[in-house]
């Protein structure tokens, strides 16, 4: 697929960044393989925003957005070459009980807005669109819980990174001058043992999180364990911290005794999140892993790349040009092989091109 010629010139990025909202849906889709539906799938993509639009204008103060990421399969099928650089199949971890599932998924929907109902209004069009195309693969309506806590009781997102500093670390730089404006996205969902977790005496909890449970304030670090999760997932790199943008949400059906946390990691590399779950599963060093995942079980995994909104508007319904249905990838990219080492060594994330040192 042709670049549009307005990448060279003006990119605007997707809502990756935005406020922190009260409802979600985060949408996987697989696509049907017959030939005819990828032309299809194109033509929706191209009319996305005007989709939104539409929807948005019932409640304009209510904020709704969508990202769409593409899986890496699903990107050569649909759009062939260029291939995002560090667009590859999820990979999955294995670690003695340590467990980070890889599960199908071609497409992300991530809807958010202030309002459920327009959150599952926009799932419903873009369903109504698509459905004979693909097959959804998992569906979650997330909410906001009390003051931005987990249903473990705690509060997350704290570290966010805010204003540019959010940009800086989720949106992709001229490190990739044909998707500059894009970002990777990491998505699990996990399932919690709530009996077992609210078994545990609330300072057990908070030496397991680095946080008090009321507060939010963390732990100094002589009172953190170094399996603390706040303290595995803190990547470093030449002395700098290395910033993702999250956007986790709770979940649950209390009749099923479903309670669980939707995890969603925009970055302009997948390098620094796949290393923080490589820490949370294998741990740093091996065998230090992430108490968490004694009550928190991973049950999918997937990586996107959401595109420039610059790209999607761009796209046609023709067959991409460099790439045909069905072939491999022309890029080199890595294999999804299972990760058992500890270490992916260096990140080498400090000498992408166009990121800014705070």
């Amino acid at each position: 697929m042709d670049i549009p010629k307005e990448l060279n010139e003006i990119v605007l990025a997707q809502t990756v960044v935005g406020p922190l909202t009260r409802a979600a849906i985060f949408l996987v889709v697989c696509i049907r393989p017959e030939q005819d539906n990828y032309a299809t799938l194109r033509s929706f993509c191209a009319d996305l925003s005007g989709l939104v639009r539409a929807v948005e204008f019932r409640d304009v103060e209510a904020g709704l957005t969508c990202v769409v990421g593409f899986g890496s399969d699903a990107w050569d099928k649909l759009f062939g070459s260029p291939h995002p650089a560090e667009l590859h199949p999820f990979r999955e971890i294995r670690s003695g009980g340590r467990h980070a599932v890889s599960t199908p998924g071609d497409i992300l929907f991530h809807i958010r807005a202030k309002r459920a109902d327009l959150c599952f209004e926009l799932a419903t069009q873009i369903m109504d669109n698509i459905g004979d195309v693909v097959s959804v693969a998992d569906e979650v309506h997330g909410f906001r819980y009390f003051d931005d806590r987990d249903v473990i009781g705690f509060v997350d997102g704290t570290e966010n990174p805010r204003g540019d500093a959010a940009r800086d670390a989720a949106i992709v730089g001229d490190e990739d001058p044909a998707f500059t404006g894009g970002s990777y996205i990491i998505v699990q969902k996990y399932l919690h043992d709530m009996k077992g977790w609210n078994a545990l005496p609330v300072e057990t909890q908070e030496r397991i999180i680095g946080r008090k449970k009321l507060s939010d304030i963390e732990l100094k670090d002589a009172e953190k364990p170094l399996f603390a999760h706040n303290a595995l997932t803190v990547i470093e790199e030449n002395g700098k911290e290395l910033k993702i943008l999250r956007d986790n949400m709770p979940f649950g059906r209390p009749g099923r005794g479903e309670f669980g946390t939707y995890f969603i990691g925009y970055s302009r590399t997948p390098r620094i999140t796949e290393t923080m779950l490589q820490n949370m599963f294998v741990g740093r060093p091996p065998g230090n892993d992430d108490h968490l995942l004694d009550f928190s079980n991973a049950v999918t995994g997937n990586l996107f790349f959401a595109p420039s909104s610059t790209f999607l508007d761009g796209i046609s319904g023709d067959a991409p040009g460099s790439a045909a249905i069905g072939a491999s990838p022309t890029s080199d990219v890595p294999s999804a092989s299972p990760v058992d080492d500890a270490s992916f060594g260096t990140l080498g994330i400090g000498s992408l091109k166009g990121h800014k040192d705070e």
